[in-house]
């Protein structure tokens, strides 16, 4: 005679993982999980010998534009505590922007964000995510993170404060909130 196996109860194997998932976020609450959020400022310039966000490739015959697509830009711009270029440096802003839909409206980010300052010297968050460009407030995700920051989650809000279009100078306002050990 044939044993006959019994149903897998669903609503037992949903109740057993939902009981897994809120024992491991406790666990993780417990470890030490903590929310930073904080604001800083990048300082972009252009144009001139100093230039920290510069145009490298794009599409042969075709101006490099912020808003060409293809064109990919890196940057190293000095990040300060307040709008003031002239305010405390923390950090660098490193990474690169291509300009990635074809009406040149979205750009794909990668950057990393270099702290220097005592409080987290050394520490990274990376960033990465589409930027739409001429939205008043754009918003990516924090990836990961090292140093003070690492496992780091979160987003990241980024803000034009103010644009010099003479000298292509810009300050970008970063609001950062991540979870971290």
């Amino acid at each position: 005679m044939a044993t006959r196996k019994r149903p897998v109860n669903f609503s037992s194997t949903k109740l057993i993982f939902i009981t897994i998932l809120l024992l491991a976020i406790t666990l993780a609450n417990a470890a030490g999980l903590r929310e930073t959020k904080m604001t800083i400022y990048l300082q972009g310039f252009s144009t001139g010998p100093n230039a920290t966000v510069v145009a490298v490739a794009g599409i042969p015959g075709k101006h490099l534009s912020f808003t060409q697509f293809g064109t990919i830009l890196v940057t190293d711009d000095p990040i300060t505590e307040t709008p003031d270029i002239n305010s405390a440096q923390v950090g660098r802003a490193q990474g690169m922007y291509a300009t990635a839909s074809l009406d040149g409206i979205n750009s794909q980010v990668s950057i990393s964000i270099l702290f220097t300052n005592t409080a987290y010297c050394g520490s990274i968050l990376q960033i990465q995510g589409i930027s739409k460009q001429f939205d008043n407030v754009r918003e990516l995700s924090v990836v990961s993170g090292t140093g003070r920051f690492r496992y780091a989650r979160g987003y990241v809000t980024f803000e034009t404060y103010f644009v010099d279009k003479s000298s292509v100078y810009s300050v970008v306002r970063c609001n950062i909130s991540v979870l971290h050990y």
